[in-house]
């Protein structure tokens, strides 16, 4: 696993603990020996994260575009720094550097980062895990959401799967090392 791609709120959200759980994904991707790619701000969970990656010698290089950059959110301190167009070309371009994907909690950008990254792999674009850290019950509701999806026949079990979910960023960042993607079509939900 060479590159997490982490997506993450640009705010700092209403609880302590999501700092900390940022900081503590930074410092276990750096100890893991992999290098960070993420969103380009330095500001919220986004900016936590990189600054402790950094502070634990890993490559960080961000992605951000280019009328975001303008708003002075930007991270100077970065290993790289990536300017894009558009809020596309900056999924693609974090898509494409990644190996595995790790969202921390966040809003809709957050969530249609998630997303996509997952659909790509359900869909075979590529092959890559993604996993939530589920920092103090954030993602329960969604899980909820997600099994009442899965009940229904809109998501097949196997795919339903894919999405590895801990509240411990050591654990899921080894787990997504170890993890294994299921064989099933998306065309096996028809």
């Amino acid at each position: 696993m060479a590159t997490v791609c982490v997506f993450a709120g640009s705010s700092a959200g209403n609880n302590a603990a999501y700092t900390a759980a940022a900081a503590a994904l930074g410092a276990a991707i750096a100890s893991s020996g992999s290098r960070l790619v993420y969103g380009g701000a330095e500001v919220g969970l986004m900016g936590a994260v990189a600054d402790a990656a950094l502070a634990g010698e890993a490559d960080v290089i961000g992605v951000i575009p280019e009328s975001i950059a303008r708003l002075e959110v930007a991270h100077t301190r970065l290993t790289d720094l990536i300017v894009v167009a558009s809020m596309h070309a900056r999924k693609a371009t974090m898509a494409e550097l990644a190996d595995v994907f790790i969202a921390l909690p966040g809003g809709f950008g957050t969530l249609d980062e998630t997303f996509e990254a997952l659909t790509w792999t359900q869909l075979g674009i590529h092959k890559k895990p993604v996993g939530l850290l589920n920092v103090d019950g954030y993602y329960d509701p969604l899980l909820v959401f997600l099994d009442k999806v899965t009940e229904r026949k809109f998501v097949h079990p196997q795919h339903r799967a894919m999405l590895l979910v801990d509240d411990n960023p050591v654990v899921l960042v080894d787990r997504l090392r170890r993890s294994h993607l299921p064989t099933v079509s998306k065309l096996a939900d028809r």
